[in-house]
């Protein structure tokens, strides 16, 4: 596949994450004051419900695929900011294969924190990129951080997609608390 087909692909990808991840953001506060969106909330919640830790696995699978394929394939050099996001985001295909292979939902600890600091670190690039004078100069001259190699649309930047990654991490690893907690208090009150 050609290189603008697998940009396409990739910015759909996190176009698609980011679209989820804010959606879920609206119907966890809506449901807070709204029957109605509650009742939405936790019917999603039953339709993920044991398959987070798997859902998670592929996003972290897909995102590592990418950004070795951004590398390797297509050749793209790596900045200093690329290199601290892959530190957070490799692991996580390990963390969350072995936890969804194990039923294990106690890694979500770990996972959250990966991904929070992950997601930290894409933001601050994405911004970087935004506005190159954010960067103070602190990354390599032969692959600058502020260099956006891939601008899909006009806002979709490898930092975008990487963000988008962990923000959808994120989500399934609330979702698999908010599961966890329900099933609890079911077992509770039996």
């Amino acid at each position: 596949m050609s290189f603008d087909t697998m940009r396409l692909f990739f910015s759909l990808l996190a176009v698609g994450a980011t679209v989820v991840v804010l959606s879920s953001i609206l119907l966890w506060i809506a449901a807070r004051f709204n029957d109605g969106a509650a009742e939405m909330r936790d019917a999603i919640l039953d339709s993920v419900a044991g398959y987070e830790l798997w859902m998670g696995f592929g996003v972290a699978t897909v995102a590592t695929l990418g950004s070795l394929y951004l590398s390797e394939v297509a050749h793209l050099l790596p900045c200093k900011l690329c290199w601290f996001q892959r530190i957070f985001m490799y692991p996580l295909v390990i963390v969350l294969g072995v936890a969804a292979w194990r039923r294990d939902a106690s890694v979500r600890l770990t996972t959250v924190l990966l991904s929070a600091i992950g997601a930290a670190i894409a933001v601050y690039h994405y911004a970087i990129q935004r506005y190159p004078s954010l960067g103070g100069g602190s990354c390599d001259a032969s692959a600058p951080c502020s260099a956006a190699y891939i601008w899909q649309w006009d806002f979709v930047s490898i930092p975008y997609m990487a963000a988008s990654a962990f923000g959808l991490i994120l989500v399934l690893m609330f979702a698999l608390r908010s599961n966890v907690a329900r099933m609890s208090a079911l077992e509770t009150a039996e």
